[in-house]
């Protein structure tokens, strides 16, 4: 296998290529000062596995990543940065790790052992269902089609969509999803009328953006089609290390109701 490290400064390249020089499964382990020099080296070798520094001169990590993606799908990408504001984007490309810097040698070493073990579980050709969708949690949310962002008609159409997220493929009633979001106020028949119209408001813009999938309704109940979408909550839950390694303690911020799993996230830090 084939593993290619970039950081702009040498002694941490360094130390990085001869750390991934210790894993016993590579072949190859390149490292470049340079992300352009890097994403050429991908095009003509391609890589089964990159190490990026994020912060970079003449091509971000972040661009540079979304480039190696195009140009060598498989490839698992894991990031190291001393800049917490970038764990949401790393999470949108579907990182395979994320680390702060300075790296702990131990948690890297983890990381590559899950990013490799990820690749090893890939067939060649075979994309994981649901993987051009994914929905957000961490800080605000929102819902991304091949890395798109989904335009929703009705604010209120798209904190049903999250709600219904936060609960995690449970059924929902009308009533349920109601009192969450609109705490204060009660479920008169006026109100039954405006739901209704916040319910086909998020249909109209599932169906627009082609994923009315994700979303089921039966005999007055909603929920998600949770095998349909990718989500970082729901990687969180599962273990996965390097999801937990971006969760930075924000969760649906912008919904009151999200507080209390929010909470259940960062009690589960420690």
């Amino acid at each position: 296998m084939k593993a290619i490290c970039v950081d702009d400064e040498k002694l941490i390249l360094d130390e990085n290529v001869s750390l991934v020089e210790e894993i016993e499964e590579f072949d190859s382990v390149e490292g470049f000062t340079s992300a352009t020099k890097a994403l050429e080296y991908v095009k003509k070798n391609g890589t089964d596995i990159a190490l990026l520094d994020i912060d970079m001169p003449d091509m971000n990590g972040l661009m540079l990543a979304a480039k190696i993606k195009e140009a060598s799908p498989r490839t698992a990408i894991i990031f190291l940065t001393g800049y917490s504001e970038y764990a949401l984007k790393a999470i949108e490309m579907h990182a395979s790790g994320y680390l702060m810097k300075p790296v702990n040698k131990t948690k890297l070493k983890d990381e590559i052992a899950y990013a490799l073990n990820s690749v090893k579980k890939e067939a060649p050709g075979e994309e994981k269902n649901g993987e051009h969708i994914f929905m957000r949690t961490f800080g605000s949310f929102d819902v991304f089609v091949d890395g798109n962002p989904v335009h929703f008609s009705r604010a209120k159409s798209k904190e049903l969509l999250a709600f219904l997220v936060d609960r995690q493929g449970a059924s929902v009633t009308r009533a349920e999803a109601f009192a969450a979001m609109y705490e204060d106020e009660s479920y008169t028949r006026d109100k039954q009328k405006l739901f209704d119209v916040i319910v086909r408001g998020l249909k109209s813009s599932l169906k627009e953006a082609g994923i009315e999938e994700i979303f089921d309704m039966q005999r007055g109940t909603m929920r998600v089609v949770k095998e349909n979408f990718d989500c970082d909550l729901y990687k969180f839950l599962e273990g996965d290390t390097a999801t937990i390694n971006m969760y930075i303690g924000e969760y649906m911020s912008s919904y009151e109701w999200a507080m209390f799993t929010e909470g259940a996230l960062s009690m589960s830090m420690y």
